[in-house]
C-alpha cells in the first residue's frame, strides 16, 4: 500500500520556466491529499496523471499567493467536473474570507460544500483523522501566521509514529507476537514557509519518536544569503538540514527555491554537509516510503 509524495512545484514567490509554485500531493493508501496549492497546481496535477477529483482534502500552510493562488481554479474545475461530495480544506482562519468571497460573491457557487476548518497556527493540534491517517499542525515562524503539517499513517487504527516500538516493549508475549505481523506507521512532515524553528523540530520529534520518515523543509536560500533569509522569514539549505537533524528525520527534501539559483546542487550540497540524506524536491518526482514490518 502506497505512502508517497509527488512534487508539483518547488519554486518560491517568483516562478520560472522550470520551477513552479509550491504544491505537493500525498498518496496514503490511494487516498490523495493536496498540501499547498500554488498557481498552476491543477494543470500540474493533470500533467502528472493525478486526477483532481481524487483529492480528499487540501492543507494550506499560510496566506501567501505562491501557496494558494491555485486553490480557486482547482475548486472551479472540480465544480465543472461535477464534484458533489464536500471538499475538506484546512488553513489559517483568514482563508475563510477568500473562500466565502469565491463561493458567494465571485460568481455562481460550485455545487459541492467547501468544508473549511481553521488551523490555529500557534498550537500543535490534531486537525484531521480517518482510518488511514491523522494530521497534526506544527507552528512555524514566518512573516504571516503559518503552519506546517505532520501526516502519520494510522497503524491499523492505532496511529502514532512510535506506537509499534513502544507497544512491543510493553506488550505481553502473546500480544507482542501478534504485533509482529504489523508495520511501523509511516510519516511525512511538511515545513514551509518558515525561519528555522527548533520548537517545530521538537514537535515533529515528539509526534514521531521513531523518527519522521520523510521531511520537507523550505530552503529558499544558500548560506551566503543567511541574513536575507532571516529578514524574509525563510531558511537556508543548511538551516533546513539542522532542523531535520534535530527532528530525527530519516530523509530530507528541500524546496521553495529562490529563482536566483540556476544550479540547485549548490543548495543540496550545502545541506548534505549537515544532513547527508538530503535530496532536491524535484518537480514531477515521487518519493515513496516503504512499509517496514515490526521485527
Amino acid at each position: 500500500m502506497r505512502f508517497e509524495v509527488t512534487i508539483l512545484g518547488n519554486g518560491s514567490g517568483s516562478p520560472t520556466g522550470t520551477m513552479h509554485h509550491t504544491a505537493h500531493v500525498l498518496n496514503v493508501r490511494e487516498q490523495f491529499f493536496l498540501i499547498d496549492c500554488g498557481e498552476g497546481t491543477r494543470s500540474r496535477m493533470v500533467r502528472m496523471g493525478i486526477s483532481p477529483l481524487k483529492i480528499k482534502a487540501v492543507f494550506i500552510s499560510h496566506i501567501h499567493g505562491d501557496h494558494l493562488f491555485g486553490l480557486m481554479p482547482l475548486i472551479s474545475s472540480l465544480g465543472l467536473a461535477g464534484k458533489q461530495t464536500p471538499l475538506k480544506i484546512f488553513g489559517p482562519a483568514e482563508l475563510r474570507k477568500m473562500l466565502d468571497f469565491f463561493q458567494h460573491d465571485f460568481g455562481p457557487p460550485v455545487g459541492f460544500e467547501l468544508d473549511f476548518t481553521p488551523v490555529d497556527t500557534t498550537k500543535h493540534l490534531r486537525i484531521f483523522e480517518n482510518r488511514s491517517m491523522e494530521v497534526w499542525s506544527v507552528p512555524l515562524r514566518h512573516r504571516v501566521p503559518s503552519s506546517g503539517y505532520v501526516f502519520i499513517e494510522s497503524g491499523n487504527g492505532r496511529g502514532g509514529c512510535g506506537y509499534a516500538e513502544h507497544a512491543l516493549a510493553d506488550a505481553p508475549a502473546a500480544h507482542a507476537l501478534q504485533l509482529k505481523h504489523n508495520f511501523y506507521p509511516r510519516s511525512y512532515a511538511f515545513m514551509s514557509d518558515t525561519h528555522p524553528s527548533p520548537r517545530a523540530a521538537d514537535i515533529v520529534r515528539e509526534a514521531c519518536p521513531a523518527g519522521v520518515d520523510l521531511m520537507y523543509h523550505e530552503s529558499t536560500f544558500a548560506e551566503a544569503e543567511k541574513r536575507l533569509a532571516k529578514n524574509t522569514g525563510h531558511s537556508t539549505a543548511m538551516q533546513a538540514a539542522r532542523i531535520a537533524q534535530k527532528a530525527g528525520a530519516k530523509k530530507l527534501l528541500i524546496g521553495h527555491f529562490s529563482s536566483r539559483y540556476k544550479d540547485l546542487s549548490l543548495l543540496e550540497n550545502e545541506a548534505r554537509t549537515i544532513f547527508p540524506e538530503t535530496f532536491i524536491a524535484a518537480e514531477g518526482e515521487t518519493f515513496s516510503v516503504s512499509r517496514i514490518p515490526v521485527l
